[in-house]
């Protein structure tokens, strides 16, 4: 099967970074986009931003100018690069991806990694 792995959340001050991992391992033939989602107490989960395999990007407005998605297509890894934090960045952050492999093409998610933006 498949298995997303997310790496890097945690406590930050306001103003502050921090850079998410999400690795992708197993029946993997080919990656197409991936991307990284959010979701806050009491919110619905929300696309952060996303990158296709040709390196083309789309953000939320809310993180524009903040946030940089990349990814590396040898190693089956997206990152975020989250920089500027605000409180209402809080949330736990989940990594998708759009994998084809032997059952198919299908999206599968990551287990989520707390991010916590708090002086």
């Amino acid at each position: 099967q498949v298995q997303l792995v997310e790496s890097g959340g945690g406590l930050v001050q306001p103003g502050g970074s921090l850079r998410l991992s999400c690795a992708a391992s197993g029946s993997i033939f080919s990656i197409n986009a991936m991307g990284w989602y959010r979701q806050a107490p009491g919110k619905q989960r929300e696309l952060v931003a996303d990158i296709t395999r040709g390196g083309g990007t789309n953000y939320a407005d809310s993180v524009k100018g903040r946030f940089t998605i990349s990814r590396d297509n040898a190693k089956n890894t997206v990152y975020l690069q989250m920089n500027s934090l605000k409180p209402e960045d809080t949330a736990v952050y989940y990594c998708n991806a759009d994998i084809f492999n032997l059952f198919g093409k299908r999206d599968y998610w990551g287990q989520g990694t707390q991010v916590t933006v708090s002086s």
